[in-house]
């Protein structure tokens, strides 16, 4: 068996591509692209503390820069990018896209305001907008149906291990350097990276169109999106889900810090071990099981895709909450790795799901209609009103404030999952099985 990527002039090379060890090939650089995506993510979020001090900057505003600078163009963007790697080719937009947000990234540690730091995070967004979508297409392309959702959890572990790695590369950069230098060394690293990418990962050859076959517009996609509630439902539960996933990313750090005194400098590396043993085992096991169980209860009954995110939910939330206000580290740890795993649960099987209601060739602009509603939620709203919510209430709580936010934002959790389970039915109507 090859490692080779399949080619145009192979003979059944779609065939061959799903026996050979090259879909492995491109899974293992699609995980890696995406660990970069979340890794330059997180680092924010670790120093924040010595970033807010140095550039004086709120609570609300250090939100606005961690969600919705990013969200602004990452989400409006990732349509047409999508729609672009549908045309022109997955691995050269995922690529350039590498290259953009890894020079924003470094771009971050010349910041010297908010408004600097501001625009640099636009820039990541813009970047990082044309990874994700086409990502899950080339996926879908490699991967049959019954092994797509665990493909696509596999792809999702890039999300605890980016986020991980994030928290500790940067603890430890800032503790021994400084945080500017966090930025410049991950940002350089991705750049590194994207030649790489390039030359490892090719698309897979498109099927040969019958000479009577219809072309169908890629805009298409929409209103036939439209016509599928269970599409919406999911998105908008996986929304609430990221709202309150994304805005707990960017200030547990900072509030694990507050709430048990690790303020010093030198205790920035102990976060960082706190938080990135979290993220890494717990998130990496909550991802990988929502995929195998997916692909195992989704042949037996196709509701199982919103069944098990909604479960996961409906426990996510008060475990959060029990964690973030325990005064024990240890036992807080524990508490806090049980969420950590099932709010990541959901990626395999809603991303499988949102793939399979629509028709094949229109995967990718599927996904990026389902990132744009995702992130215009998630990264837009939910660092920012976790910040704007801890200045409001730190006059009745003052360094608290920020922890009440976070309890606030986690019940955003049982928004997700009632959404959720209200799909279930429209899910079994809606289902695309043809060309999968």
């Amino acid at each position: 068996m090859t490692t080779a990527p399949p080619t145009g002039s192979q003979t059944g090379a779609g065939a061959a591509s799903e026996t050979s060890r090259y879909p492995a090939v491109v899974l293992a650089m699609l995980l890696l692209v995406y660990t970069f995506n979340f890794l330059d993510r997180q680092i924010l979020g670790i120093l924040a503390k010595p970033i807010q001090a140095s550039l004086n900057l709120s609570d609300g505003q250090f939100g606005m820069i961690g969600g919705t600078a990013f969200a602004i163009l990452y989400s409006v963007l990732g349509v047409p990018l999508a729609l672009l790697a549908d045309k022109v080719g997955k691995t050269q937009v995922i690529a350039g896209s590498l290259v953009v947000w890894s020079g924003f990234t470094a771009l971050c540690g010349a910041a010297t305001g908010f408004w600097s730091l501001f625009l640099y995070r636009l820039g990541v967004g813009v970047g990082e907008a044309g990874g994700v979508a086409p990502s899950y297409a080339l996926i879908a392309d490699y991967f049959p149906v019954e092994r797509r959702a665990r493909a696509l959890a596999i792809y999702s572990m890039g999300i605890p291990i980016g986020l991980g790695s994030g928290v500790l590369l940067g603890a430890y950069i800032a503790a021994m350097v400084n945080w500017q230098s966090a930025f410049f060394t991950v940002g350089i690293a991705g750049i590194v990276l994207a030649p790489v990418f390039l030359y490892v990962v090719r698309d897979r050859p498109r099927p040969v169109a019958a000479p009577d076959a219809v072309h169908v517009p890629v805009l298409s996609v929409i209103p036939i999106l439209m016509k599928k509630p269970a599409y919406w439902l999911l998105s908008i539960g996986a929304g609430c889900s990221s709202m309150a996933g994304y805005g707990l990313a960017l200030w547990v750090p900072k509030i694990i810090a507050v709430h048990y005194g690790w303020t010093a400098s030198a205790d920035l590396i102990k976060v960082g071990q706190f938080m990135a043993g979290l993220l890494l085992i717990g998130g990496t096991t909550g991802i990988f099981l929502g995929g195998v169980l997916a692909d195992r209860l989704g042949t037996i009954d196709r509701a199982w895709y919103a069944r098990i995110p909604a479960i996961a939910w409906l426990i996510t939330a008060p475990m959060f909450m029990l964690g973030l206000f325990t005064p024990y580290p240890m036992l807080a740890w524990f508490l806090l790795l049980i969420p950590n795993a099932l709010n990541t649960l959901w990626l395999g099987p809603i991303v499988t799901a949102a793939q399979h209601l629509a028709p094949s060739r229109m995967r990718a602009g599927a996904s990026g209609t389902f990132l744009l509603v995702n992130n215009l939620l998630g990264l837009g709203l939910g660092p920012w009103l976790m910040g704007a919510l801890s200045d409001a209430l730190k006059h009745s709580y003052g360094d608290a404030s920020l922890r009440y936010a976070a309890i606030i934002g986690v019940s955003l959790y049982l928004v997700a999952a009632l959404l959720a389970l209200l799909a279930i039915k429209p899910l079994r109507r809606g289902w695309v099985e043809a060309d999968s």
